[in-house]
């Protein structure tokens, strides 16, 4: 079954229909945007900027589309076969990929790709354009930022900005680790923006871990206030 899902033709039709449906929930939810005006001096600029909206949201992603395309825009997403077919559907929608992941201990390999994405990331951003990452993605823990996304931002000196994302009608997929969520048609949707937020260049270790839990915190409120503001229950 693994082979199959991560052949090129399943891979194109997943990112199709994926493709197709991140456009729809852009084009049929009426998006309503609180603290949008804390980005305003990013689109009005010319500095890079670095988005941060769980994995979960991935479906709603382009929510935040029309902010990001003033920008030329790219999204880190994971080199597994999951992420290539999000990377397609995030292509079909004019937003371009930077593929990397978080490596297991002992993988040499995959920690070199994920240095070199990493530097890619952070130049990428540096030179002025948006950079939009899932920070507890592509394996979780679930709502728990991942030191990368504080590294890149360490580097690159660009503002960090949080956006917790809802909609309803929406089911969620409790099977999955990052409890997918997935809107119906005509229905309403809010972004939440937090920021901007910056890890000084001299960060140390205690300082990332520390913001670490401070930013895994105000992105899960960020995305707690989204749902109270299209009337999902609390969880």
């Amino acid at each position: 079954m693994k082979k199959l899902l991560r052949s090129g033709p399943v891979q194109a039709t997943l990112g199709f229909l994926l493709g197709v449906y991140i456009r729809l929930m852009l084009r049929t939810v009426r998006w309503r945007h609180e603290n949008l005006a804390c980005f305003d001096a990013v689109l009005a600029g010319e500095s890079g900027a670095i988005g941060l909206m769980w994995h979960g949201r991935i479906p709603l992603s382009l929510s935040v589309a029309p902010q990001w395309w003033r920008k030329q825009t790219k999204v880190l997403v994971s080199p597994s076969a999951d992420g290539e077919f999000i990377a397609r559907a995030l292509a079909m929608n004019n937003l371009g990929s930077i593929r990397a992941s978080s490596a297991k201990k002992g993988d040499s390999a995959k920690a070199r790709q994920a240095v070199a994405a990493v530097r890619e990331a952070v130049a990428w951003v540096s030179e002025g354009n948006g950079l939009v990452i899932t920070p507890d993605g592509p394996r979780g823990p679930n709502e728990r930022v991942a030191p990368g996304a504080l590294q890149i931002a360490r580097r690159s000196g660009q503002p960090v900005f949080l956006m917790g994302i809802a909609a309803t009608p929406a089911a969620q997929w409790e099977g999955s680790w990052d409890k997918a969520m997935f809107a119906a048609p005509f229905g309403r949707g809010a972004v939440v923006w937090e920021g901007p937020l910056y890890v000084a260049a001299d960060a140390d270790d205690a300082t990332i871990a520390r913001l670490i839990e401070e930013w895994s915190a105000r992105l899960s409120a960020a995305t707690r206030r989204a749902e109270a503001l299209v009337g999902r229950p609390a969880h």
